[in-house]
This record gives C-alpha cells, structure tokens and sequence, in this order.
C-alpha cells in the first residue's frame, strides 16, 4: 500500500507529532491537508515540504465545533476527497484533579474529545458515499491508564477510545478502517503548552519528554502500521509496557505509578 497522491488530512499539524507526519506523507507523495490554530506556523510546515505544491492550508480551532463542517467541506472539495483523516490535535494538563477548575476540565475534553468527534462526524458521510477512508486518532498511553496530574487529559483520551472502538464496528461493513494511537513520551512542546489547574500555560518541558522519542522517529514508525490498517498502536519507550501492565497486573502498575516521577 502506498501514500502517492492519497489525500491525508492532519489536524494538529503545526508543530510536534502533526508536523511530523505531514513531513513524512508529503516524502511519500501524500496530498496532504494541514490544519491547527496558527496559521503562520502552518505555512511555514508548507515551505518545508520537499513538495510544498501538494499541501493545502486549512486553520481550525477545534474548540469551535460549528464551524468544522464547513471546514469538512473545503477539505473534500479541495482535491475531491479525504482518503485519511489524522486526528492529531489536542492539549494536555498538569495539576491534581482538586485544584483543576471545571472550565480547565472542559476545555481539554472540548478540544481533546468533542473536536475529535466533531470533526470525524463532518469527514464520515463522505467516506460512507466512497466506501473507502481511514480514521485515525491520536490517543496516548494515557488513554489505558492514569497518572497523577493527569487526570482530565486521562479522562479525554479514555473518552476517544470508547467512541472509536463503537465507531470502528459501525463502519466495519463500510470499508473504513479506525486506528487509535498510543504514544509513549515524545519530544514535542506537549508538556509546555498543557494547563494549569487555573487555565494559565505549563511552561515546561516534561522530563519524560524531554529523554522521549523524536517526533520524525515516531512519525516514521507509526506510518508503516497504519498502512497495515493496525487498529490499535504504541510506540514508545518502556512506558508502554504500562498498557500490558494495566491489563494483567493493574495493582502492580498502580504501585509503581504511585512512586514515579510523573512531571
């Protein structure tokens, strides 16, 4: 299976994981869509492309969740169709549970979750009408387990996996595939640009991110299992061995949770 001239687009794309994909799919032919909030970062991702005539530029706040079907629609008619939809965007959040306001807990299951959906919901008919497309969706290890400090991006990305697994059986008859991807630590801006229990910006690079996996390494890893049409994804370091642990030994990966760094 091959990427040449299918059309991929990526939310999230303007920097870290997103960034990285569409690096990597405009290196195999992909016509690639990308989309975020910041539309100077954006362009200057196009420029960087080794074939920047074969993506299209595409903002969106997924907070905004009227306006992605209008978004949807310039997408498909922009090259005819959207063979992949990459739901890459998302923010994270570092505080205890007690000191995170419910507006700060809204905001990340708005963007995290509900854009998701949003989005997903104004690509499908298409695919529906085709018979053909690919959903896939950036969860992370925390969508299998919890950690401290964590605990509203947990919750969104617990969220992803039960309507992506509904959704996966609906649209099984359909010939569209739903993979749900689990990254470990990745070197990406994630931890610096994740909440506060009061809303205001992290500002720093976690230690877990910072040692992690570079963005292209991951990128280049995860490609060839979404061409396998793999429904469910990990990449990363030993953090991983935390869904296994999760699934046979959860009192076990609870105790060693209780003692880890997690900043």
């Amino acid at each position: 299976m091959s990427f040449q001239d299918k059309i991929v687009w990526i939310t999230g794309a303007s920097s870290g994981i997103g960034e990285a994909l569409t690096y990597e799919l405009n290196k195999q032919g992909a016509k690639v869509i990308i989309s975020s909030r910041r539309q100077k970062a954006l362009q200057k991702v196009k420029t960087s492309c080794l074939q920047a005539s074969k993506v299209h530029i595409i903002p969106l706040d997924l907070t905004k969740t009227e306006e992605l079907p209008s978004k949807a629609e310039e997408a498909i008619s922009h090259w005819g169709a959207v063979d992949y939809l990459f739901n890459n965007g998302g923010i994270s959040q570092r505080s205890e549970a007690i000191n995170t306001q419910m507006n700060v807990i809204r905001q990340v299951m708005e963007i995290n979750f509900f854009g998701t959906v949003a989005l997903t919901k104004a690509v499908l008919p298409s695919m529906i009408e085709r018979k053909s497309g690919h959903i896939v969706v950036t969860s992370s290890v925390m969508g299998k387990f919890g950690t401290r400090l964590r605990s509203s991006y947990a919750a969104s990305k617990h969220a992803l996996h039960g309507y992506f697994d509904s959704l996966r059986q609906e649209v099984y008859d359909k010939n569209i595939d739903v993979s749900l991807v689990c990254p470990g630590f990745i070197k990406t801006n994630v931890t610096k640009n994740a909440l506060e229990g009061d809303g205001s910006k992290h500002n720093k690079m976690g230690a877990g991110q910072e040692k992690g996996m570079a963005a292209d390494e991951f990128a280049q890893k995860l490609i060839p299992k979404i061409k396998q049409g793999k429904e469910e994804i990990y990449i990363g370091g030993k953090e991983i061995w935390g869904v296994y642990l999760k699934r046979f030994f959860p009192r076990l990966l609870n105790k060693i949770l209780r003692n880890a760094k997690v900043t």
